[in-house]
């Protein structure tokens, strides 16, 4: 039984939160896990994915294994560096907050045994983009705009009112 390790390090999240995530697919088929993780609402779920998605890939170009039989023996977090950084506090005082990281750690094994696929994934396709058939404004067009705009601003003068001239913000 040949096995697939990956690993994804200084991932930038409490290591606490992403056993939450890691503890739902451990021993799962890996098909059944993409699922599991792609309805996931955590914020540790996606990272996760990716790396069990790049661990069936590398399973399924470097050793030649077969995806469909593929499961997750083992999956570990490990804590990885924290930053100590504080935060001020009132009278001059700080508080220490420390930034956590963590590291997971992924094996996939091959079953002997054939296990039929519960989940089919639709690969979106990607939408062309469609060129904006705008108009574009031709010299004339502008021209006559400018014309009306004058002809409008040009023949109808308002006479001020009253109240302009009595009250001005700025003296004169």
């Amino acid at each position: 039984m040949a096995i697939q390790k990956a690993q994804l390090n200084y991932l930038k999240m409490a290591p606490r939160k992403v056993r939450l995530i890691t503890g739902l697919v451990k021993g799962m088929n890996v098909n059944d896990a993409e699922a599991e993780l792609l309805l996931s609402p955590n914020r540790a779920a996606k990272p996760v994915l990716k790396l069990v998605q790049s661990a069936v890939s590398n399973a399924k170009n470097n050793k030649k294994m077969n995806g469909e039989n593929l499961f997750i023996k083992s999956i570990t977090v490990d804590g990885g560096p924290m930053l100590k950084r504080y935060l001020p506090r009132a009278r001059g005082s700080a508080s220490p907050i420390q930034r956590k990281s963590s590291h997971i750690t992924v094996i996939l094994e091959e079953r002997e045994t054939k296990i039929k696929p519960k989940f089919n994934f639709i690969e979106k396709k990607k939408k062309e983009k469609k060129e904006d058939k705008k108009p574009t404004r031709t010299v004339s067009k502008l021209n006559k705009k400018n014309e009306e705009i004058q002809e409008k601003a040009g023949g109808e003068k308002k006479e001020r009112g009253i109240f302009k001239r009595f009250f001005r913000r700025k003296t004169v």
